[in-house]
């Protein structure tokens, strides 16, 4: 078997077999086949696609590239849930806990933030002692004793992924379906929870910039989560304004535990209720409106909050901030950011959000490879909300009044205010099972 061959055929829109994907798979990981020949045949995977076969058979190489987890020990129906990333998107944090609660059993294992995107993993390491890291016997056992436990990508899962990702990231062969639903469904899928819920972001604040993409990639992933054997769905959620009030690590904790005290309702807490009743109706636990109210009694009794505490305290982690999130880290500074004009605010632009978010260190970069956890934005206001001139808009959290500045400078990009009241996009799109 030759790459070259595989390559050709490739290009010319033949089909491989698993064989022959699983030698393209195993011999890059091994260091069999050198990296511009691997990138001879992404980039015609870029130009020509794979068939769902296919796609189902790289997935599973990539999979099996590594280790896989056996959660059987849990005892229990495990359901996991992956979002394709966005500005403020932390469902996680109260997903885990509200499944939780209701009797589920989430096993979570999350990333850092990507780009101008942030990270649940940089997220909770924003609480006081919280640990991203534990032995996998040990993080089956918090799964089945307390309910969930979200834990950063680790150990020996899915090497192949991992460096066909970098070769991807360095080759302009990223934006492809194919490849990015293998990169993601090798790793849900080594994970081996029963059910997998996709969270596939829509919008300028997302990778998936179009509903039309952002529908391909979910039937995509739903098709091959489903002939891996796997109960799969997917939702397309809106991402052309940030989720929620908060962006920002120890921001968006905070802006968590007050949902999750039942201080604050908004889009964030209206999606993490429905992803919620979703989990749990494919876990089992009922019809959609069974789980919905389900869901929304676990945030109203307080059992929610209850369980994020015993998640932060069982890896080790600061639970009185469940109680007192001013034990959080805070900025130097807050700078007011003011309405220039009266008018509605329209648009709230997610991507320019997270680049100001950047400039004040919320975020890595290649100069400055610390994250600030402090450092955020925070808003007063949503979308079609009427507004007056010189009104605070938002509250810019840094710590030095240059890197303040320069947010605001960032942030007044992504502000629009107009004359008329504009149209709220719509939170979920669409469902695909």
């Amino acid at each position: 078997m030759q790459i070259y061959d595989l390559i050709q055929k490739t290009r010319r829109k033949e089909i491989l077999s698993p064989e022959e994907i699983e030698f393209l798979v195993n011999g890059f990981t091994e260091n069999q086949i050198p990296d511009y020949m691997m990138s001879a045949w992404l980039m015609a995977v870029c130009c020509q696609g794979l068939t769902d076969q296919e796609t189902v058979s790289l997935t599973l190489a990539m999979r099996d590239s590594g280790d896989c987890l056996d959660l059987s020990e849990i005892g229990q129906i495990t359901v996991d849930k992956h979002s394709t990333g966005g500005i403020g998107d932390k469902t996680t944090l109260l997903i885990a806990p509200i499944v939780a609660a209701c009797g589920g059993f989430v096993p979570k294992m999350s990333g850092r933030g990507l780009g101008f995107t942030g990270g649940t993993i940089d997220k909770l390491e924003s609480i006081a002692g919280f640990s991203v890291e534990m032995p996998v016997p040990d993080f089956i056992r918090q799964v089945r004793n307390i309910g969930c436990a979200v834990i950063s990508q680790s150990g020996n899962l899915t090497p192949a992924d991992k460096k066909i990702y970098a070769l991807r990231n360095l080759t302009a062969t990223v934006d492809s379906i194919p490849l990015i639903c293998s990169s993601i469904m090798s790793k849900k899928l080594a994970l081996g929870a029963d059910c997998i819920l996709l969270d596939v972001k829509c919008g300028n604040g997302a990778f998936m910039k179009t509903p039309e993409t952002a529908l391909s990639l979910a039937e995509s992933m739903v098709r091959i989560g489903n002939l891996a054997g796997k109960k799969c769905r997917a939702m397309i959620t809106d991402m052309n304004a940030p989720l929620g009030h908060a962006v920002g690590n120890a921001l968006e904790v905070q802006e968590v535990i007050k949902i999750l005290q039942g201080r604050e309702k908004n889009a964030l807490s209206d999606l993490a209720l429905e992803l919620s009743a979703q989990m749990l109706e494919l876990s089992g636990k009922g019809d959609l409106p069974t789980c919905r109210k389900l869901a929304s009694e676990a945030v109203a009794s307080g059992k929610a909050l209850e369980k994020l505490a015993s998640m932060i305290e069982a890896q080790g982690g600061d639970a009185s901030v469940t109680e007192n999130y001013n034990k959080l880290p805070e900025s130097k500074y807050q700078k007011l950011f003011k309405a220039e004009k009266s008018g509605y605010l329209a648009e709230i632009h997610s991507e320019k959000t997270g680049l100001a978010c950047l400039e004040l260190g919320a975020g890595k970069t290649a100069d400055r490879p610390e994250i600030d956890y402090s450092a955020g934005i925070v808003f007063l206001h949503d979308i079609a909300d009427q507004i007056t001139q010189g009104e605070a808009l938002a509250v810019i959290h840094g710590n030095s009044e240059s890197l303040c500045e320069q947010a605001e400078i960032r942030l007044r990009e992504a502000i629009r205010i107009t004359e008329q009241k504009p149209e709220k996009s719509p939170l979920i799109h669409q469902i695909i099972s």
